[in-house]
């Protein structure tokens, strides 16, 4: 199965050409911007993410555990008298339990982001001149002349067609 890759000057042209090929059907791979375009996910199809429930149950999670796990060391497994203090002194525990619910959930979510976006050492992007300045990339995964025309009349500034996995 090929692909086209579509560069473009303008961010508006990107934004019409994305919606073109979705009405058309063809399926859209990816699309690499300088700066992030308002709607291009909705253009795309892209789901809204869930990266947040993932961030929310880790800290939940890290939390949770963080607490239990004092509780049960200062109450069950050593408790220690010291000063007249109750043993399940909760005011004392709550900096690291906050700490480690922002460290779990921050690990978590940056873990899941990275397995889930497949980016991982040796991945092989779609790299043209400029993408980081100025320009916009569209890569459809179904190629075809009908697709390079589409491309071509939204006003893409570069088409080219490229076979496999590797563009």
């Amino acid at each position: 199965m090929g692909q086209v890759i579509a560069t473009f000057d303008d961010a508006d042209r990107l934004l019409a050409a994305t919606r073109a090929a979705r009405a058309a059907g063809h399926t859209i791979a990816d699309a690499f911007t300088p700066y992030p375009i308002h709607g291009l996910d909705d253009a795309m199809g892209l789901r809204r993410s869930r990266l947040g429930w993932v961030c929310f149950a880790a800290g939940l999670f890290g939390g949770t555990f963080a607490m239990s796990f004092q509780l049960w060391a200062a109450v069950a497994s050593w408790p220690l008298n010291v000063g007249g203090k109750p043993f399940a002194s909760v005011p004392a525990f709550l900096p690291i339990t906050f700490e480690l619910t922002v460290l779990t959930a921050a690990l978590v979510s940056a873990g899941t982001f990275l397995l889930r976006s497949r980016l991982f050492p040796g991945k092989h992007v779609v790299a043209r001149p400029r993408v980081t300045d100025d320009r916009f990339i569209l890569v459809l995964q179904t190629g075809g002349k009908a697709a390079e025309a589409l491309l071509w009349s939204a006003g893409a500034v570069e088409v080219s067609a490229a076979t496999g996995d590797r563009p």
